[in-house]
């Protein structure tokens, strides 16, 4: 009984580049963005569960993080997963700036920079077999999601790369 041509996920074919997921990073990117980020943390003490640091600052500075919010998607960049590669993307236009093959990614460390923890954002630091740093993916939000999902993309295609030379070599046998 022959199955044809039956994708095993709709939508998505072997010999073709799919993406996966996108991210924008948060404003905690950017210096000033951090900078908001330890000040919205600077007082702990908590009122009614909420910390006393937010009640005071987020509502006068909240033009200044709109305002950085609205700089981070014009001109800021976005973080494209595919089920081939990692790549960092302009914002707005197609211009590439970075481009990571996911077999050349060995691992992924998560680096939570201080001013980060307010808006759960880490830095994502992509690495080789070497511990040569392959590329950096700035105050992704909910890093650790975003870590497990490449490396769960990274083991699929390496899994279904194997598994299509296993089939080759049967062919050709």
């Amino acid at each position: 009984m022959s199955i044809g041509n039956v994708q095993a996920i709709s939508g998505v074919s072997a010999g073709v580049e799919n993406v996966v997921m996108t991210v924008y990073p948060s404003i905690a990117a950017t210096g000033r963005g951090r900078w908001l980020g330890r000040l919205y943390d600077a007082i702990p003490v908590r009122i009614c569960g909420v910390k006393l640091s937010n009640l005071l600052f987020t509502l006068p500075t909240s033009p200044l993080a709109l305002a950085l919010y609205a700089e981070t998607k014009v001109v800021g960049s976005r973080y494209v997963l595919t089920n081939r590669r990692v790549t960092i993307n302009a914002a707005l236009t197609p211009r590439q700036v970075l481009e990571v093959a996911l077999p050349a990614i060995d691992e992924i460390e998560v680096e939570q920079l201080d001013g980060q923890q307010f808006f759960h954002a880490a830095d994502l630091v992509l690495l080789d077999s070497r511990g040569t740093v392959l590329g950096r993916l700035e105050a992704v939000p909910r890093a650790e999601v975003f870590r497990q999902t490449i490396l769960e993309a990274r083991d699929a295609l390496t899994q279904t790369e194997a598994a299509l030379a296993t089939i080759s070599a049967r062919q050709t046998a």
